[in-house]
């Protein structure tokens, strides 16, 4: 299957200079993918090697209209239907391009692309997943950020989303699901979690039961759920936690000239060290839920970050995540 990817060339802090080589870059790992870049194309020309038409795989969709970042979801709506975001979702709706991916403005992507696209049968709301490190290899967690107030029976919905993600993205056949609790025992938690754990219990998922924050580093599950204020604050906490990390790190070993001359000794295994835990390695943010693969790349991405969305997204299309999960909400229908 050749898969074609619309981007929102225009889209985060640095636009084409950063959207433009990560997506020749992907293209040179993929052979079998396209790239639509929706933008203005006179800028885009600028930062592509050489003319549009010497690339077999890269073509241009031009707009001079932007989803600025700090525009509301309203008026990105109302406003901007020929933004780079808004032509880039429709090539989706058009069957133009298996997926989009963008850097822009978060709320705008999220409004636009269930405006546009719709939400698959059987979920109520679109959630946000991402991938994070652990010390199995990764773990999908979810929702982190789009839904504050979540029902038993969304994170159902969310657990049934993040299962078949997982399976793709992780290649893990039948992968575990966690619910995100303050104990891993049954009666542990608020009412809605009570109620998921039962939901969770009753489904064909492979759920594993509560898990408590400290697992979500040990690789306990494949799967993380729970609600988007939950979420989102363990994210941020994690971001701080690790620049903190690191910022100690860097402090221990510039104290003196023996500690600097231990970090040269070192330097080999911080470079690893580094490298395990990049965060551009994670970018990639799936809206699941929606009816059309949408994927967010963090706005201050760089190319290699951005590269990394452009993977998610290729491999959320190749391997059809958004049938895949209208199949498996089928199978678990009477428990959404």
């Amino acid at each position: 299957m050749s898969v074609s990817i619309s981007v929102d060339a225009m889209g985060g802090d640095f636009g084409p200079k950063i959207t433009i080589p990560a997506s020749l870059s992907f293209l040179k790992d993929h052979p079998d993918a396209s790239i639509i870049l929706v933008g203005n194309e006179s800028i885009i020309q600028k930062y592509l090697k050489k003319s549009i038409d010497s690339y077999k795989n890269l073509s241009i969709l031009h707009t001079t209209e932007i989803v600025l970042m700090d525009e509301s979801p309203q008026s990105a709506l109302k406003n901007k239907k020929n933004s780079s975001m808004r032509l880039a979702i429709n090539l989706v709706k058009d069957n133009k391009a298996h997926a989009v991916v963008s850097a822009g403005n978060t709320g705008a992507l999220m409004a636009t692309g269930r405006f546009v696209l719709k939400m698959l049968p059987g979920i109520d709301r679109p959630a946000i997943a991402s991938f994070l490190p652990n010390q199995k290899g990764m773990s999908c967690m979810l929702d982190l950020g789009a839904n504050t107030d979540c029902t038993s029976h969304h994170l159902m919905q969310f657990s049934i989303m993040g299962s078949i993600l997982s399976s793709v993205i992780l290649k893990k056949k039948n992968p575990k699901i966690g619910l995100l609790n303050i104990g891993s025992e049954a009666i542990k938690g608020n009412e809605i979690t009570k109620e998921t754990y039962e939901l969770l219990k009753k489904s064909h998922l492979n759920f594993y039961g509560n898990i408590e924050g400290n697992d979500i580093f040990k690789g306990t599950t494949d799967v993380i759920v729970c609600d988007g204020f939950v979420g989102n604050v363990s994210l941020k906490t994690t971001e701080g936690l690790a620049k903190m990390f690191a910022s100690f790190l860097s402090q221990e070993f510039k104290k003196n000239m023996l500690t600097q001359l231990l970090a040269l000794f070192a330097l080999p295994v911080l470079k690893a060290f580094k490298k395990r835990l990049d965060p551009r390695r994670y970018n990639g943010a799936a809206f699941l839920g929606i009816n059309g693969i949408v994927v967010k790349s963090h706005g201050s991405a760089d190319a290699y970050s951005f590269e990394h969305a452009l993977i998610t997204a290729y491999e959320e299309a190749k391997n059809n995540v958004v049938l895949k999960i209208t199949k498996q909400l089928k199978i678990d229908q009477s428990l959404i």
